[in-house]
């Protein structure tokens, strides 16, 4: 007689457990950060800081004829037509040229500097924070060349310390069919997994055994920010509106004191250099600002990204 076993499927919860409070109780903010490897902040950042980084966003999209202009640009309305054929760059969303020109934006770089996003950082780690100058955008415009992001974990892209946490922040209200990001809490914990190649931002897929953990999905709303250690397991969901796109952005923070790679000081793909992004900013107040860290760089480790001792 043959038994065989069947793949339990992880239980999805929707709704995270809201941190904000804990901002006014470090070690219990610790304690939850270390218990389940992210934390969520409902509305912490002003809505009208985050919808005008979204307003120059569209600016963009509509320069590059991607969203519809005879309806309110705000609202994200794919030009189909124009975008059926588009080859998204590096799992941006959209094309180099449009990428460019949204890494030339000074508000997108700003953002992650906002007193309520140091706020996070300063207490999690009780130490100074350096938030990596190397800023992530999704323009996850509905197209063929798209694909949601695989089930990952930021380290093996990253490297330096593992006390790396990511911010990604809505910008605008992404309800769960919006595809929005979900979590696996605890997933920290099973250290550094093996891979495969896959689809999808990054290119590569963390290999899940039957783990027994859930994932945590939320519908996100405008000014919320969700923030997880570099070794968390996580991923997007579909965009099962399709007509729509789906706005968010990527910072990330450690403690100044620990390792860093080198290339998390320069711009997200090389699309450009700092100084021809720079160009254009009215002001200088935030050009080079991590060079007045005294940071110890660590070496880039291939080896960590193709782990196959680790498989199920």
């Amino acid at each position: 007689m043959s038994t065989s076993t069947t793949k339990q499927e992880p239980t999805i919860i929707v709704g995270f457990e809201d941190a904000t409070p804990l901002l006014e109780r470090p070690e219990e903010l610790r304690a939850q950060a270390d218990r389940d490897g992210y934390l969520f902040f409902r509305g912490l950042l002003p809505a009208e800081d985050v919808l005008e980084v979204r307003r120059q966003l569209m600016g963009i999209l509509v320069k590059h004829k991607m969203v519809r202009t005879d309806r309110d640009i705000m609202e994200g309305w794919v030009d189909q037509e124009n975008v059926r054929d588009m080859e998204s760059w590096g799992g941006t969303g959209v094309t180099r040229e449009a990428y460019y020109d949204l890494q030339k934006l000074q508000i997108f770089h700003a953002l992650p500097h906002h007193p309520q996003m140091l706020r996070i950082y300063t207490t999690l780690f009780g130490r100074p924070v350096l938030p990596h100058p190397r800023n992530i955008a999704r323009l996850m415009v509905p197209c063929p060349s798209n694909r949601p992001t695989p089930v990952h974990q930021d380290f093996i892209h990253i490297q330096g310390t593992q006390n790396v946490w990511t911010a990604w922040i809505p910008l605008g209200d992404i309800p769960r069919e919006l595809g929005g990001l979900a979590v696996m809490p605890g997933s920290h914990r099973l250290g550094v997994l093996s891979v495969s190649q896959a689809e999808g931002a990054g290119g590569l897929e963390a290999i899940l055994c039957d783990v027994g953990l859930p994932w945590i999905e939320e519908n996100y709303r405008v000014g919320d920010v969700l923030t997880f250690i570099s070794t968390n397991v996580h991923k997007s969901l579909p965009n099962q509106l399709g007509d729509r796109v789906r706005l968010s952005v990527d910072y990330r923070y450690q403690p100044a004191d620990e390792d860093i790679e080198e290339k998390s000081l320069q711009p997200h793909m090389q699309v450009a250099t700092w100084d021809d992004l720079y160009a254009d900013w009215p002001t200088d107040e935030l050009k080079y600002y991590w060079k007045k860290y005294d940071l110890t760089l660590s070496p880039w480790n291939e080896v960590i990204r193709w782990q196959k001792e680790k498989i199920c």
